[in-house]
Formats: C-alpha cells, structure tokens, sequence
C-alpha cells in the first residue's frame, strides 16, 4: 500500500503537468471538397493534416504530386493507387499555390 502511495505522489504531479499540453491541441479541419475523404482517411493516418496547411502556400500541382509519391515511395504510406490522383487533385484545388 505505502508503494502504491508513492507512485501516486509521484505520478499525479506529472500528469498534471502533461494535461495543458494536450489541451492546446486543435482539430484540424480541412476545407470541403472531392477528395476530402480521401485525404483525411488515407493522410491522416500517418501525421497531422496541419502540415497540409503549413505547406500549402509553397506547393503546386506539380510539388504536391511529388510529394504524395514521396510519402508513398520513402515513407511507405499505404495508400492504394486508386486514391493517388484524388488526392491530389483536393490538395491542388484547395490547398495549392496560387
């Protein structure tokens, strides 16, 4: 018992201070659109969709093509081929350079 004490003591403190942490974190919400489902099923799986948005003012058509296949080809993503050109054109149209 006078362990499981200490534990607490010692454990509550820290979980305290993780709370706030978590608390600060937004659901992401991605603009409507054709391919949205896509995006958040097959994108989303893996990182935040922030880094959508953070990357959108650099990325074109061209460079969100590339970088669908590197998320496909260096990191592995599952994502079936069938889904590939979907999710492009979603990110293009909605999250594209202009």
């Amino acid at each position: 018992m006078r362990n499981l004490i200490v534990i607490a003591g010692f454990a509550l403190p820290l979980l305290t201070l993780a709370l706030p942490a978590l608390a600060g974190e937004e659901e992401i919400a991605l603009k409507d659109g054709t391919g949205k489902d896509l995006v958040e099923n097959n994108c989303g799986g893996c990182h935040s969709l922030d880094y959508i948005q953070m990357n959108s003012p650099f990325l074109d058509q061209k460079k969100w093509e590339g970088t669908v296949q590197k998320m496909i080809g260096k990191f592995g993503a599952p994502i079936a081929e069938g889904d590939v050109a979907g999710i492009i054109a979603y990110l293009t149209a909605n999250y594209g350079a202009q």
